[in-house]
């Protein structure tokens, strides 16, 4: 249920009646009521009163929050990684990042490509970024923060095309080449290029 709801087959804002639930996934109520009980705690779930649970709805507020969040988390991962990953730490991100540039090559061919695996490439390849950071709990944090904000991604599902890959390609060079300073100055116009891409595109849809 929670990849269904960060990756969007559980629309923002719907109803999570119990007994679709029950068909949908095979389990008890009991088991959704907990398991319902442990998303509102991470944000991707609202209690209603009296009228069970929904899916947490969106705005542009929360997206710019969740940013922000996530920018401040990633970069202070991001630092200690590039500071302290050793080798098996940079070939995890090499790895991840070839998954990602062939995907991203293919789309800006004008390919048709399965738009939640370009997105778990994507994500892979952030992950792989911080890996490295050494800190457990700092990744946990990030992993709920970056979960949320995936979320606006796949409902906005925008792409930046070439300007993005090169922006992934960046932070494999500045990976590689352990420079703090040049890969947190691409991460930043990353996250905050991507949130005003979506954006415009959201906007657009609705007019």
């Amino acid at each position: 249920m929670r990849s269904d709801i960060i990756f969007g087959q559980l629309p923002p804002a719907s109803r999570l009646r119990m007994e679709e639930l029950r068909t949908r996934y095979g389990v008890s109520v009991p088991t959704l009521r907990e398991a319902l009980s442990r998303l509102a705690s991470e944000g991707l779930a609202v209690a209603e009163d009296q009228r069970g649970f929904a899916v947490a709805p969106i705005s542009e507020a929360n997206l710019r929050e969740l940013a922000a969040l996530r920018m401040l988390i990633e970069l202070h991962a991001l630092e200690r990684s590039f500071q302290v990953g050793d080798v098996e730490w940079s070939s995890r991100v090499v790895a991840a990042h070839h998954k990602l540039s062939r995907i991203e090559q293919r789309m800006i061919a004008g390919d048709p490509c399965d738009r939640i695996e370009w997105k778990r490439y994507d994500s892979g390849f952030h992950h792989a970024l911080i890996m490295g950071c050494g800190s457990a709990e700092l990744l946990a944090v990030h992993g709920s923060v970056f979960d949320r904000y995936l979320r606006y991604q796949m409902v906005y599902l925008t792409f930046r095309g070439q300007i993005a890959a090169d922006e992934h390609q960046a932070l494999l060079e500045a990976a590689l080449e352990r420079d703090v300073a040049r890969g947190k100055e691409v991460l930043v116009r990353h996250i905050e290029g991507g949130v005003e891409h979506a954006l415009r595109a959201h906007a657009a849809q609705r007019a």
